[in-house]
C-alpha cells in the first residue's frame, strides 16, 4: 500500500500520479505500485512539486510496519533506536529562523494581537 499526499503542488501532477494511484480526496493518492514504480514516482513528485510539498508513506518489511519520506516539509523522518518518528520544529526554532511570526499584521484587533503576543497594552 502506498500513499502520497500532496500540498499546494500543479495541477499537472495530480494528473500525472493518477495513472497509477487512485485519487481518493483532493491530494491524496493510493494505491499498490511496485517499489520501482513508486521509486519513480516519488522522484518525479520531487521533480515537480514546485512551490508545494508532499509526503510519501508506504508499507514496508520493519518494526512499524511502514516508511515514510517528506518533500519541502517543515516536518522531518528521524530514527530514535529504530523507529522512524516525525520531528516537528519548535516554536523558538521557527521564531528564530527569521518567521515573521512575532510581527502583527495590519488589521488585527488589540484583543487578537493580545492574546497571540500577549501584553497588557
Amino acid at each position: 500500500m502506498t500513499v502520497i499526499v500532496l500540498t499546494n503542488c500543479p495541477v499537472g501532477l495530480r494528473g500525472f500520479l493518477t495513472r497509477w494511484l487512485l485519487e481518493i480526496a483532493p491530494g491524496v493518492f493510493l494505491g499498490s505500485p511496485s517499489t520501482r514504480i513508486r521509486d519513480l514516482l516519488w522522484a518525479e513528485v520531487r521533480e515537480y512539486a514546485g512551490q508545494g510539498r508532499a509526503l510519501l508513506a508506504y508499507q514496508t518489511d520493519n518494526e512499524q510496519g511502514y516508511a515514510f519520506e517528506t518533500h519541502d516539509h517543515a516536518w522531518h523522518p528521524t530514527d530514535h533506536e529504530g523507529l522512524t518518528l516525525i520531528h516537528r520544529p519548535s516554536v523558538h526554532a521557527r521564531r528564530a529562523g527569521g518567521a515573521a511570526a512575532d510581527v502583527p499584521r495590519q488589521g488585527w484587533s488589540k484583543a487578537s494581537k493580545r492574546r497571540r503576543f500577549g501584553g497588557g497594552r
